[in-house]
């Protein structure tokens, strides 16, 4: 009996263990077919594939080896990362069927159409970036069910609407980004609910309002982002108790108040702090001279004032933009923190434009970290030489010294720069020639030394200079002719060559139509004379050619009908002369042509850029004719006053006419002459037939 009942239970064991492997193998069967087609959905909503990422996404592979799908062992083969990208697409409510999803990953795809609301059933979701992609429509409130989400990040898409207020749920969220899109409204006060928070960021919306008190909750943050918006207000005070902050930012908004006197000992910590563009006032805190943590410090475009405190140690500062404000006295010391900065050996960026500094240039700049690439002091008052030295700084891409009172010559240490690719010296006192040396700068694209007092000619070396795309050397003393060795060695100028307001003489040279890809030549008010050159056709991307105040004769060269994209053309104030060119006309992009105080003559065009007296002048052209009514013209006659000529238009019917005239009596003529021959012909062979066999003539 002992034995029956021990079978019995053996048997019975043995069924219920067989009946819960069957039941969990029921479960895991159809947990694993809902992720499957799931997935397939996903799949099915990819447009474009370039690198076929999704290509393992087949039948012959188990789902949970498909290339960025992710599953558990722990959960039986359920999903749980997606993590997919460089993809064409959208994103299909199926998603929310993944019910297992610790990781949704899309950034960096080209999804487009809405955020599907069915995201939202993923309660077990911790991280959800989206961003990068093209997804527009409005940021689902129901995103506040995922209430394990550590990690929202939904920027850079064309989101639209307001924050949700629902958001505010996510206790546990340590990261909420949700910048560059297109949201409107407020900062939604109760977003300071979220007191996990480490970095926080909604910049480059349409956002607007002031900056919620109740984000001072914020007891964790570290990341605090809210630039490129239209903020107003000031900062609220108790920001500043957050002793944890690295960045702040608040920049491109319209936020007035000024920077507490204790912002580096109420941050200890703070290595980056932007409020560019705002409205600030007051000065540079003195608590700036003990931040030895700060890396970048932008301050520049307010209404800042005062002297710039001791910044010796700031050894750690990579970017110090404090340009566009009201700092300085315009008196000598106003730059005396520059010395200071020799001990940020990783300073690449030093922006003090646009300020009163007055005074000279230390000649300590010579000795800032060979690591800086951009160097911008333009627009204060300097006075002095430009230091020597300036070449130690090796690693420089941008020197602005624009807009102040230098004096003297460029130094030639300059030509060292190697990796120099804009230079602007332009609107200062300086004089001399130009250094050899700046053939040097083989990286250099634009060169600015306009209104100086440089003199003697152009250096042939300044040829060597093959990537400048913008060459300006107007308003100069330069002289002697243009060198052809400078437009043969810069076919790269691309953007304008200004050599206008200077003393060149001698002819434009040929080798100008080297320069195929310039927008803008600007010669005007030189010395030039001679013929135009017919190589102008040549420049097929000009849209302003300006070649007044010179003395060149003769006709605009037919070429220059070429120039299919001129916008602006004054060749005014010279001595070209004969008719206006009939092709001017045709040239539908001309909104500006100035033809005034010149030689022409004959009738004036009244087609295309014509029929605009304000887009015309023609005046001091003695000899002209035509045209539209509002210019006063004379009637054209047959023939023109001075030497009985007649004017291009009659000149031309006349010829057409005469042309067919002559053409028809000489058909006329020949049809003539060709009767005659053959009735001729025929008279002398019948004569001869008739001799022949005797026959009488009548």
């Amino acid at each position: 009996m002992e034995g029956l009942v021990l079978k019995f239970f053996l048997l019975y064991s043995l069924f219920h263990a067989w009946l819960i492997l069957f039941c969990s193998s029921m479960h895991v069967n159809h947990g694993n077919e809902t992720d499957r087609l799931a997935l397939l959905a996903i799949k099915a909503h990819i447009r474009q594939d370039p690198y076929r990422i999704m290509t393992s996404w087949n039948e012959s592979l188990h789902f949970c080896m498909w290339h960025g799908v992710t599953c558990s062992p722990r959960h039986h083969q359920r999903v749980t990362d997606l993590d997919i990208y460089s993809l064409v697409g959208s994103i299909p409510p199926h998603v929310g069927n993944l019910s297992f999803l610790r990781v949704l990953n899309l950034q960096d795809n080209t999804f487009s159409h809405q955020i599907p609301p069915q995201i939202g059933r993923l309660h077990r979701l911790k991280v959800l970036s989206l961003s990068n992609n093209s997804l527009d429509g409005t940021i689902p409130a129901n995103i506040s069910n995922c209430f394990k989400l550590i990690f929202l990040h939904l920027g850079r898409n064309n989101l639209v609407g307001t924050i949700p207020t629902q958001l505010s749920s996510l206790s546990k969220l340590r990261a909420f980004s949700l910048e560059k899109n297109h949201l409107t409204g407020e900062i939604p006060p109760s977003l300071g609910n979220l007191s996990s928070l480490r970095a926080f960021s909604v910049t480059t919306n349409n956002l607007q309002g002031s900056i919620p008190s109740s984000l001072c909750q914020f007891k964790k943050i570290t990341d605090f982002y809210l630039h490129s918006n239209r903020l107003s207000g000031t900062i609220p005070s108790c920001i500043y108790n957050l002793s944890g902050m690295i960045s702040l930012s608040v920049a491109r908004n319209q936020i007035q108040g000024s920077i507490p006197s204790d912002l580096f000992d109420a941050f200890p910590n703070l290595q980056f702090f932007d409020i560019e563009e705002n409205k600030f006032t007051g000065g540079i805190p003195l608590s700036i001279s003990n931040a030895t943590s700060l890396q970048e410090f932008l301050v520049s475009l307010n209404n800042l004032t005062g002297q710039v405190p001791n910044l010796g140690k700031l050894s750690s500062v990579m970017v110090l933009a404090i340009g566009g404000n009201n700092l300085g006295s315009d008196k000598h010391g106003d730059l005396s923190f520059v010395s200071g900065l020799t001990n940020a050996t990783k300073l690449s960026e030093l922006t003090l434009s646009a300020n009163n500094f007055g005074g000279t240039l230390p000649t300590s700049t010579s000795n800032l970290s060979t690591n800086l690439e951009y160097l911008w002091v333009s627009a204060n008052k300097l006075r002095g030489s430009i230091p020597n030295g300036l070449g130690n700084l090796v690693n420089l891409q941008s020197l602005a010294l624009r807009g102040n009172s230098f004096t003297g010559s460029i130094p030639t240490d300059i030509g060292k720069i190697s990796r120099l690719g804009g230079l602007y010296l332009q609107s200062n006192k300086l004089s001399g020639s130009i250094p050899p040396s700046l053939g040097n700068f083989t990286m250099l694209t634009r060169l600015y030394l306009q209104g100086n007092n440089l003199n003697g000619s152009i250096p042939s070396s300044l040829g060597k200079c093959r990537g400048l795309l913008e060459l300006d050397l107007s308003q100069n003393n330069f002289d002697g002719t243009i060198p052809q060795q400078l437009l043969i060695g810069l076919p790269s100028l691309s953007i304008s060559l200004n050599l206008s307001k200077n003393h060149f003489t001698g002819s434009l040279p040929m080798e100008i139509g080297r320069l195929k890809n310039v927008g803008a030549l600007d010669i005007s008010d030189n010395m030039l004379s001679g013929k135009l050159p017919s190589s102008l056709g040549s420049c097929e991307s000009l849209e302003v050619l300006q070649l007044q105040g010179n003395f060149f004769k003769g006709l605009i060269p037919s070429s220059m009908k070429e120039l299919k994209g001129i916008r602006d053309l004054d060749l005014s104030r010279n001595n070209l002369s004969g008719d206006i060119p009939l092709f001017l006309e045709g040239f539908r992009t001309l909104e500006n042509l100035n033809l005034s105080f010149n030689d022409f003559w004959g009738e004036v065009p009244i087609e295309g850029v014509f029929k605009n007296l304000s887009a015309t002048s023609v005046v001091g052209n003695t000899r002209l004719c035509g045209g539209i009514a509002n210019l006063q013209l004379p009637v054209c006659k047959s023939k023109d006053s001075k030497g009985g000529q007649l004017s291009g238009r009659m000149k031309l019917m006349i010829s057409l006419v005469s042309g067919f005239t002559l053409l028809g009596n000489t058909v006329v003529l020949c049809f003539l002459f060709l009767r005659k021959t053959r009735k001729e012909t025929e008279s002398k062979t019948w004569r001869t037939l008739f001799c022949k066999f005797h026959m009488p003539l009548s």
